[in-house]
């Protein structure tokens, strides 16, 4: 990840509002249903370079094309993948939600079945041999950001791509023999979509909600022994597929689900990062702006990153229609820059995608980007503090 020693840089999560045409062609497409497919091609394309100009204009360094031309941040690995396929079990609720009925009720009453959105509550399952077909949609995912690179836009580009374990957890297996086959055959195929990104020169983002909402999802009656057992399990896979990538062009992004819940049986980043940081890679974009998480930016004193990493700190809420003052998220840099003990180790980011499953965004696409553009002006705020 880049390191500038004279400022702050900006990065976010991946996903950024789509249009709403074009969000409803992925649902549409999502449930099967025929999608003329030169127009979801255009719309992609007309979107894509709409959120890369939004993404310059609001300041941000680190940037990608919004994830616009996929339908979720995981389900689309369908489309590029053999072995996947029908609808698969209601996926099981979160512990917290079903904790607070009322919350839920309340959810019932705001969000009203919408056709023109990517529900991911039943993904598609695994139904035979995984393996990557062509590399033609994540290559001009590539060339894409790559030329905003070159035009001057970012300082530098990434794409993300999902970890093998929210694959596993979300899509159910019904074809190979056991759990850990079935990782390995995911890990195996996603590794020719990562090593695309490291070779475009593009940073590799992984994308791993697993290795800390499933706790409260898949593991919910489990322990945490567990858990962190199949956390070790994903990290060991993921390693496996990036062994022969350059660790320094890889960030893992682990989150505890963007998702306006309770959030009260989220798992601790202290007891996760010992196992976090066995991953092979060059940086970590964690959650530390919501306000479960808000206060463990501490644990990276408690706990100090490995040599030559550096975090993304999550500054931004991406789950409220509030926008940050830029003096609060230079507040949050740099308590995280003095946690950390090296401001050029130091990313701000938003906690996680503003729209990781086509049309399911929390917050107004309008209030997303002065959002950003707060991003912005407290990361310059931070640098004058952290820098004269």
């Amino acid at each position: 990840m880049s390191q500038r020693p004279e400022r702050i840089l900006t990065t976010h999560a991946g996903s950024l509002p789509r249009p709403v045409e074009l969000a409803s062609l992925f649902a549409r497409t999502y449930r099967g249903e025929p999608v003329d497919a030169a127009e979801l091609a255009e719309r992609v394309d007309t979107a894509a370079e709409d959120v890369i100009a939004r993404q310059v204009a609001a300041g941000i360094d680190i940037g990608n094309d919004g994830e616009q031309g996929r339908e979720s941040f995981f389900t689309y690995v369908q489309h590029r993948m053999t072995g996947f396929g029908g609808v698969g079990e209601h996926r099981r609720s979160f512990r917290d939600v079903t904790d607070f009925p009322d919350y839920v009720d309340l959810l019932r009453a705001q969000q009203p079945a919408a056709t023109g959105r990517v529900n991911l509550i039943r993904p598609p399952q695994a139904i035979g041999e995984i393996e990557y077909l062509d590399t033609t949609a994540i290559d001009a995912e590539c060339a894409r950001v790559v030329g905003a690179v070159g035009d001057g836009g970012f300082v530098e580009g990434f794409l993300t791509a999902p970890s093998p374990g929210i694959i596993t957890a979300a899509m159910d297996n019904r074809h190979y023999d056991n759990d850990d086959a079935y990782l390995d055959a995911v890990a195996d195929a996603l590794a020719v979509e990562y090593r695309r990104i490291v070779d475009a020169g593009l940073i590799l983002q992984i994308d791993a909600p697993d290795l800390a909402m499933e706790r409260h999802g898949s593991f919910a009656a489990a322990s945490n022994a567990e858990f962190v057992g199949f956390v070790d399990r994903v990290i060991d896979a993921t390693n496996r597929a990036t062994a022969d990538l350059d660790p320094s062009r890889i960030r893992l992004h682990v989150c505890w689900g963007n998702y306006g819940g309770p959030h009260t049986h989220d798992i601790e980043l202290a007891e996760l990062l010992p196992h976090l940081y066995r991953a092979r890679v060059g940086g970590f974009l964690l959650s530390m702006a919501n306000p479960r998480h808000a206060h463990e930016f501490a644990e990276l004193a408690r706990q100090p990153l490995p040599p030559n990493v550096t975090v993304a700190a999550g500054v931004i809420d991406v789950t409220t229609n509030y926008v940050e003052h830029p003096a609060v998220v230079a507040d949050r840099i740099v308590r995280a820059a003095v946690a950390v003990g090296d401001p050029t180790r130091v990313v701000a980011c938003t906690d996680c995608g503003f729209d990781t499953a086509a049309g399911f965004g929390l917050v107004a696409a309008d209030v997303a980007w002065a959002k950003l553009g707060a991003l912005r002006a407290g990361a310059d705020l931070a640098t004058t503090q952290l820098f004269s």
